[in-house]
Order: C-alpha cells, then structure tokens, then sequence
C-alpha cells in the first residue's frame, strides 16, 4: 500500500542545525548506540539521582531560565528533576507528543548549544514519548510531565549520540548533555474541535472509541473536483502552507471503499510538511484550524495523477477520500 507520511522525528524538524538529534537511520553508531541501551526505557518514570539535582534553575515557568551547573557534569543514567511541579492533568506517556520550551547545554563545557520557544521570535520544540524516534534522553525527560512542569535533563552519551557524538553541536562522544524543558502542552491524539452537520453525497464517518474513523461511500459517482468539507471545527491556529503538522487519517478508495492507508495503524501521530504530501492532501490542510477534523474527497489529478502509486494499488482514475485529525502544528512555516 502507498504511504503518504512516515513517522519522523518531532524535534528535528524544529531546531535547524538539531536536525541530527534524531534524523539518523537505523544503520548508523549513534543510533545503534542508543537503541541497544536496555537500561532505561519510557515505560517508567525516570528518576531524579545526584546529577540532575544539582542543577540550579531559577526563573519562573515560561520565562527563559537561568540555568548553572559544575561542569564537567555527568550521568551513568539519564535522570530527570521537575524543579516546577505543572498543574496539568494529562500525563505524558509513550508515543505522546509534548510540547516544550528548551535549553540545552554541553555537559562538559556548561555552554549552551540549543535554545527554543521561550519567546514569539523562536518556536516550541515538539518531543514524542518514543526512544525510537527521539534521543533517549530527550523522550524519558518528557514521559510522566504535565502541562506546567519545568524538568532538568541531564543525559549520558549512551541516551543521546552515542560513540559518533555530535560535532555540529560540538559534542563529542564523551560528553552528557544538560537540558532544561517548560512543558506547554500535552499534543491531544485526536481532533478536538466542535462538530459540524454532514454534508449530503459525501462520505459518512464514524468514529471508534479511540478516534479512529470508519468512512462509508455513498452510492454515487466520484465527485470531478476537489471537495473539503470540516467535520470538527478547531478553534486553534491556522495551518499555513508549508507548515509541518501533526495528525492521525486514514485513506479509503471512492470505488470500493476499502482502506488503503492508515496513521492509525501504528502508534504516535504522524508530522509532515503540507507542501510534502499529494496535493489535494495538502489543500486539505491549508487554512484549517489546529483541532479540526478534516473530509477530503481527491480526484486523481490532484492525488497519484496519471502515473498512480508505485505498487500500483492505486490508479490513474481513482478518487481517494480521507479523514485528517489535524492536532498541532509543529513547525511553522518560514516568513519572508
């Protein structure tokens, strides 16, 4: 089955030169490293231990902090200290995405190598709960937080870039990493917004109780054009183009009704660009409000074209009908 989005790397995509933090495949030492650390894991909580507590973090939640440590300072396990307690109610746990305000610090040196979304000039950085897809560190800093925690990190090498270090953020394979994190929000895993009335002769979803949605195609021939229809109004922001979103959806063909892509069949959401997908899947997105639920019925012009998909389930005259949960966007798209 064609694939429209992969799983990627939420931080990545946020902080520019980070882009390493957790854009390497499977093949290389730093991700090999860490993946074979059998010694923590987001299943638990991690714990605070001497290291992390001996961080001194002054400021207040949502300020930028003023962060002194000794260095060389370092950890034979990740440990993690919430030096503000949130209020929030919903817990971080595995494959959730969290979003946070961060600085980040060479635990040898104590100089500071990140730094985002303290302000409107920088944004959030977006972690997911999953040692997979993020640095191991970065992913148990986050697991357990609610909205209003601010957690201070600190995270051996084997949790973060393994023996290959990092050298565009001048950390070498022998150096912890410091990272302070004010965690904003809790990424919901469906659309949340405000249901709207159906429109007649489109598909009819219904939803299971886990969000993921069954759509039904009506006895009808295939619209010719392009028809987005809300299901769920948001009352979040506005999705520009070019913007990296998350979102769960699903597929089906107009013709037969039978599914042949779904975010839903894997845990976590998915993030990519709306210039980065078909594009009727991309129109799909554009101009609609974070929390929204999404229709799009897409002709094949607008779809896989006249080519169709490479595995040739999907062809020149299909129509393809989706359901989009739009619940973030988590890299905005640059201005001119």
């Amino acid at each position: 089955m064609p694939k429209l989005a992969l799983k990627i790397p939420a931080i990545a995509t946020i902080l520019g030169v980070a882009l390493v933090l957790t854009g390497c495949t499977s093949s290389d030492t730093e991700s090999t490293d860490t993946a074979t650390n059998v010694n923590a894991s987001t299943e638990e909580c991690t714990e605070s231990g001497s290291a992390s507590d001996s961080v001194e973090v002054t400021g207040d939640f949502g300020a930028e902090p003023v962060v002194t440590f000794e260095s060389p300072l370092t950890a034979t396990d990740t440990e993690r200290t919430v030096t503000i307690a949130g209020t929030g109610t919903d817990e971080a746990s595995t494959h959730r995405l969290v979003e946070v305000s961060l600085m980040g610090f060479s635990g040898t040196t104590g100089e500071a190598i990140i730094t985002s979304g303290w302000d409107d000039t920088s944004d959030s950085a977006f972690i997911q709960v999953d040692e997979t897809q993020e640095l191991e560190g970065l992913a148990r800093a986050v697991n357990c937080a609610v909205v209003g925690d601010r957690v201070t990190v600190v995270i051996p090498p084997a949790d973060a870039f393994g023996t290959g270090g990092q050298p565009d953020l001048g950390i070498t394979a022998d150096d912890s990493m410091v990272f302070v994190l004010d965690v904003k929000s809790i990424v919901p895993l469906t659309a949340t917004g405000t249901d709207e009335s159906a429109v007649a002769g489109l598909p009819t979803v219904e939803l299971a109780d886990d969000g993921a949605p069954s759509i039904t195609i009506p006895d009808a021939e295939a619209p010719t054009d392009l028809k987005i229809e809300t299901l769920k109004t948001g009352d979040g922001d506005v999705v520009a183009s070019g913007d990296t979103v998350a979102l769960e959806y699903t597929g089906v063909l107009w013709k037969n009704g039978e599914e042949f892509d779904s975010s839903w069949d894997t845990p976590g959401l998915v993030q990519f660009p709306t210039t980065g997908v078909v594009e009727g899947f991309g129109a799909a997105m554009v101009g609609q409000t974070v929390g929204s639920q999404v229709l799009a019925v897409i002709p094949p012009a607008q779809g896989y074209g006249e080519a169709g998909s490479q595995d040739g389930s999907i062809t020149a005259t299909d129509t393809l009908v989706f359901v989009l949960d739009i619940v973030a966007v988590t890299v905005a798209a640059p201005t001119e």
